[in-house]
């Protein structure tokens, strides 16, 4: 009996000793999530510049389902809807609603139908807080010109706020409201661990209807859509097709972690309003871009000095490259980065630290992440192998970057004048006046300053015609014509007769005095 009484006695106390060590691991995980929804346990980001960190502290990524008995497909759509209400709550603090006052009507990045622009009574816009001190991003095209600049949280505080500094290169902007305590600043995400298919929401104020959210998924990644004027307008938008409007620009795109991926730039529109497509520049040049207008005022920029081009398949194929991969570099100025690192007129590059690139965009969105002076290693497509070398970029203080742009300045002005009226002495130049170009016979002076058997010399490239599009130059020769060779003027005219019926582009080889072979597509002319 007392033997039995002891064991009974032993168990009952085993059990309590469980029962109490359970208890104790529950009210530890119930504290850490209560403390981790305070924010008191997180880890810090790194500042990006001195004394200003970009971006708050992520609490956390875990999203508690909600509790159900219910079926597990609606569990899932409950969990779905939990992220999305949990998300907006935490994001739209960071939203903020920017009214402009100046002469200006109305803003936002639109292309399409360009006879009917999105206009709004008054200026505004969105911005996104990005440091607790109070440094707000935006679109440049939303501030520029402005005389006041007045933002409004979502707790109705508002704030006048001046311009740190603007770049018109991403259409970006950086403000600082002015008396500002601690601010609700945004968690900062990466747009290079984006996929296309996932989930992402829109945050701003279209149509001044303050903290708007909307949510679709990411459509594409590396989108140029030409928004961007100037030499170095720099495009590689993220496409969603979360309702994007005018009002949203500058606003916030986020993942499903609350984090900022991208700010809303521009739309695609026939209307002036939503369509579908949506666009916002990467949070990872945003984040390159705002660091250095805090720290500088204007950013600091690194160039490689390489003109560049598209590959299509038949170009690729005359390379001998295996696929069509990379872009053509078909001018690399002398003296500049590009040069120095060894490379060469004809290259194809094929990626930077890693990274592929197979277009333009791509190549100067991965540049941009990059400072003067830093070195990263090329690979590129040479002799029919693959080659890396290691490029040190130069910043537009180099005295070679100031002779590089004022060239391009001098370019860009003699493309404003009429080029048809170049014509060499003592040639006869026939006008295809749908394809914009002057062609003329090779006599001896042409076939000894090209070394080349055949072809027919291009006289003059007219600036808004085909081939003035593509960007084919006068003073070279005209070599083949999808493949097939030029051996002169007539040949040139009858395969480009051919192709106005047949085809909705050519791709045309051209040859420098240099010997360097180009390629360009020529779109066909429409009737």
């Amino acid at each position: 009996m007392t033997t039995e009484t002891n064991t009974n006695g032993m168990n009952q106390s085993v059990i309590v000793r469980y029962g109490l060590l359970v208890l104790g691991l529950l009210a530890g995980i119930l504290v850490t999530l209560l403390v981790t929804r305070s924010g008191d346990l997180v880890t810090s980001r790194p500042a990006i510049v001195e004394r200003v960190e970009l971006g708050s502290r992520n609490e956390t990524a875990f999203i508690p389902p909600p509790e159900s008995d219910a079926p597990p497909v609606l569990f899932d759509a409950l969990s779905l809807n939990e992220a999305f209400t949990f998300v907006a709550a935490q994001v739209t603090p960071s939203v903020v609603f920017i009214e402009v006052q100046s002469a200006r009507t109305g803003f936002f990045r639109s292309f399409g139908n360009r006879s009917q622009p999105s206009l709004v009574p008054r200026s505004v816009g969105s911005g996104v807080i990005i440091s607790e001190q109070g440094y707000v991003v935006t679109n440049n095209h939303v501030i520029e010109g402005a005389d006041r600049i007045l933002v409004t949280l979502k707790d109705k505080r508002e704030f006048e706020a001046s311009v740190v500094g603007t770049d018109s290169d991403t259409d970006l902007a950086v403000l600082k409201l002015n008396n500002a305590e601690i601010l609700p600043s945004i968690h900062l995400g990466s747009s290079k661990e984006l996929e296309v298919g996932e989930w992402v929401i829109a945050v701003g104020n279209p149509f001044r209807l303050t903290s708007t959210v909307t949510a679709g998924i990411v459509s594409a990644l590396g989108r140029h859509v030409e928004v961007i004027n100037g030499d170095f307008g720099i495009e590689s938008f993220i496409q969603t097709d979360a309702a994007i409007n005018p009002g949203n620009s500058g606003g916030a795109l986020v993942n499903l972690r609350g984090e900022l991926i991208g700010i809303a730039t521009a739309i695609a529109t026939e209307t002036g309003s939503y369509e579908g497509y949506g666009f916002a520049v990467p949070v990872d040049l945003m984040e390159r871009v705002v660091s250095d207008l805090i720290q500088f005022g204007e950013v600091n920029r690194g160039y490689l000095g390489v003109s560049i081009q598209p590959l299509d398949a038949s170009s690729a194929r005359k390379l001998g490259l295996p696929e069509v991969r990379g872009v053509y570099l078909y001018d690399v100025v002398e003296g500049l980065a590009g040069d120095a690192a060894g490379l060469q007129d004809g290259d194809v590059l094929l990626s930077i630290d890693g990274q592929g690139v197979s277009e333009p965009n791509e190549l100067q969105s991965a540049i941009a992440l990059h400072r003067p002076g830093e070195e990263f290693m090329v690979e590129i497509w040479r002799n029919r192998r693959v080659m890396e070398l290691s490029v040190q970029l130069v910043g537009r203080d180099d005295p070679r970057y100031q002779e590089w742009f004022a060239s391009l300045e001098a370019r860009r002005n003699d493309q404003g004048r009429a080029e048809r009226e170049y014509t060499p002495p003592g040639v006869d130049v026939k006008n295809l006046e749908q394809w914009g170009v002057g062609l003329a016979h090779l006599d001896t002076r042409f076939r000894n300053r090209f070394s080349v058997p055949h072809g027919t010399y291009v006289a003059f490239v007219e600036k808004d015609g085909p081939f003035g599009k593509a960007g084919v130059p006068r003073n070279v020769l005209l070599t083949a014509i999808d493949d097939r060779p030029i051996g002169s003027v007539e040949s040139a005219t009858e395969a480009l007769e051919a192709a106005l019926q047949t085809a909705e582009s050519v791709v045309v080889q051209v040859t420098r005095s240099d010997g360097i072979s180009l390629f360009f597509e020529v779109d066909v002319p429409q009737p």
